[in-house]
């Protein structure tokens, strides 16, 4: 019961982004696309400031490398997602593309399915002991859903990022900024993953789309840019 509530938490948060996407994909692609420029330039701020205060001003920000840190897993955690919607996962296609039409497509879905599977088992495993796996009886090693809950409910902090002093004043939050705040993508980006094979394997199950992976754009650059020696 303690997973109930994120769980219908991110099935709503998916269930909005199919609606979004279905009225306007143009303005969804913009906006994933805005929020991971807005990862790359937050991370890259704020090292560069860091160096320039080091080696400038012999002083700096104590919370800098964490929090650079949680922004690089965030960018991780939301672009293996958006990696998946455009196709964009670099992958080894020589050996399948040798194979029939059908066969092709057969192992093309099941490299979907995998990828549909890994995001499940580490979002939440229990799901694992209907097909024999090990029964999980304890929430808090259910997978990555489990573990945001467990540190949603203890409230522990971050070890070097706080929050400015004028925020502890006027709304009397803690010191140090909460562990579930920085983990919150986990569960997120692990259920966007998700959601994205899905929409993979029907796009492939359709024949709107080869593969999950894009292991063949080597050989589109080399076309697309094969008389640009000869300009």
């Amino acid at each position: 019961m303690e997973l109930l509530l994120p769980s219908v938490l991110l099935v709503g948060m998916i269930g909005a982004l199919f609606v979004a996407e279905r009225w306007n994909r143009e303005a969804v692609n913009t906006l994933e696309e805005s929020f991971i420029a807005l990862l790359l330039a937050a991370i890259t701020i704020i090292s560069f400031s860091q160096v320039v205060a080091r080696y400038g001003f012999n002083s700096g920000w104590g919370g800098a490398l964490e929090l650079t840190r949680i922004l690089f897993a965030w960018l991780i955690l939301f672009g293996m997602a958006y990696g998946v919607k455009q196709g964009m996962h670099l992958g080894v296609d020589a050996l399948i593309r040798m194979l029939p039409k059908s066969l092709f497509r057969i192992v093309a879905l099941f490299g979907a399915l995998c990828c549909l599977l890994y995001a499940a088992m580490l979002l939440h495993a229990g799901w694992l002991a209907f097909f024999g796996g090990k029964d999980v009886t304890n929430y808090r090693q259910s997978g990555a859903l489990g573990y945001w809950t467990l540190m949603f409910n203890l409230g522990t902090g971050l070890d070097d990022l706080r929050y400015p002093v004028w925020m502890q004043e006027t709304f009397g939050v803690q010191e140090r900024v909460q562990r579930w705040v920085a983990y919150l993508m986990l569960p997120v980006g692990l259920a966007l993953l998700a959601y994205r094979s899905i929409q993979a394997f029907i796009d492939i199950w359709r024949g709107n789309r080869e593969l999950i992976i894009a292991g063949h754009e080597a050989e589109e650059l080399v076309a697309e840019n094969k008389d640009l020696l000869k300009d």
